[in-house]
């Protein structure tokens, strides 16, 4: 039995709370991660972990394992970066990142990536939830907002504004608003679940914040068909200005209300909390420092 692959599965099973969970991670199908945790406790001699059909707990003797297994993965990662600095970079970088960011911003910083380090694979998840990357068993997950609380480290990597926008045709037949008192009057085209209290939140240039009533008239689970909805004159509507940068520059989308803001979001790296951050990890950090500035 390989015991440090073993020890990595079973830490990735703990930290993400199920077997199929784990087993996706690691590209293995179920089963096979079952039968690594059975072999590892048959070897230990010691149970670890209470499974049934909807939950995972471990022993007593399973947490001791746990932590003494994460401080000897740890360990080894620490004896590997010791002597590879300037090797190559090999194995797979998970990272997780929100939908707009991960779709406009990354691939080319990827791209780049790739092109210096082509042993390295990269697998990309993209959702808009906070991704605690121990618990979802990532390397670097790129979030939006406040990051919480969790076992890992957020560094800053920038701010990403939003836009309050719509189309010309839309502002030809509509007129644009004034003011925010004009917002309520028009058609308003919303991401996900945000503005969900009907107000849109603004700055005004003297600091001042206000909240402004819409009308949310469409709702979509994604900023693509909102970005295609507005281009084609259906509302107005508030997207990340990376998204709608090069529509703005060109014309198809009109900034309104000069004068007011709409809050952005700080954008952030986390990762977990380690004695030393892995060669990869710390490569794509600088990367990302590197090149978000201009795309941002």
């Amino acid at each position: 039995m390989d015991l440090l692959m073993a020890m990595r599965v079973y830490v990735r099973v703990v930290e993400r709370g199920s077997l199929s969970a784990a087993a996706r991670d690691f590209g293995m199908g179920q089963p096979a991660v079952s039968e690594r945790i059975e072999r590892l406790e048959a070897h230990l001699g010691s149970r670890l972990l209470l499974r049934s059909t909807r939950s995972l707990s471990m022993t007593d003797a399973g947490a001791v394992f746990y932590e003494r297994a994460r401080q000897t993965l740890e360990a080894a990662a620490d004896a590997v970066a010791a002597v590879g600095r300037d090797q190559p970079l090999r194995g797979t970088l998970r990272l997780a990142a929100p939908h707009g960011v991960g779709e406009v911003l990354l691939p080319p910083i990827l791209l780049r990536l790739r092109q210096s380090h082509p042993e390295l694979d990269i697998d990309l998840v993209l959702n808009d939830r906070v991704v605690d990357p121990v618990t979802e068993g990532v390397d670097l997950s790129l979030r939006l907002g406040d990051s919480g609380e969790g076992g890992f480290v957020a560094r800053p990597l920038g701010h990403v504004r939003r836009l309050l926008v719509a189309a010309p045709e839309y502002i030809t037949r509509h007129s644009a608003p004034a003011g925010p008192q004009d917002l309520g009057g028009h058609d308003f085209v919303r991401v996900g679940g945000l503005f969900a209290n009907g107000r849109l939140p603004l700055v005004v240039d003297d600091g001042t914040a206000i909240a402004a009533p819409i009308r949310i008239r469409m709702s979509l689970g994604h900023w693509r068909p909102a970005h295609a909805l507005l281009l084609g004159g259906a509302g107005i509507g508030v997207l990340q200005a990376p998204v709608c940068a090069a529509d703005v520059a060109a014309g198809r989308l009109v900034p309104l209300l000069p004068g007011y803001t709409v809050p952005g979001f700080d954008l952030q790296a986390l990762y977990p909390v380690s004695r030393q951050v892995p060669p990869k990890v710390r490569m794509v950090l600088d990367l990302l420092r590197q090149e978000l500035p201009a795309l941002l």
